[in-house]
């Protein structure tokens, strides 16, 4: 079983989505994240009590971004070609086999990453145990 090269503990200042001011009381504005630019807007103003914007600041941590919490980072994978470029990779990256690959290419996927230690996010994925073995 590969394990990750170095697993750091993942740190995220804000789990909470940030959601469009007002988005909650009209069904007109939608939930997604847009600055509000009025004039005398108060969220834009940062009045007190009022729903905090997006800033730079609440960004991850550059050595946790794109980590899956078990200390891996994905690689999305189409066929068994791809899989050799993670071979030198194999304990920073984990392979995520595509949706639109059959379950025969999955199979030898699977057969491939097992000889080249390569972890794979979803390998129980449209594979049959009576298949596999």
């Amino acid at each position: 079983m590969v394990t990750p090269l170095n697993k750091l503990e993942i740190v995220k200042k804000r789990t909470k989505k940030f959601f469009r001011f007002q988005s909650d009381r009209f069904k007109r504005v939608g939930a997604s994240w847009r600055k509000p630019r009025g004039i005398d807007n108060r969220v834009r103003r940062r009045f007190k009590g009022n729903i905090a914007m997006p800033k730079i600041g609440y960004g991850s941590n550059s050595k946790t971004r794109h980590l899956l919490p078990n200390g891996f980072k994905k690689f999305p994978i189409s066929n068994v070609n791809d899989l050799e470029l993670l071979l030198m990779h194999n304990r920073t990256y984990a392979a995520e086999i595509a949706h639109n690959v059959s379950s025969r290419n999955r199979i030898a996927i699977l057969e491939r990453a097992k000889q080249l230690d390569v972890k794979i996010t979803n390998a129980g994925g449209r594979v049959r145990a009576a298949e596999s073995s």
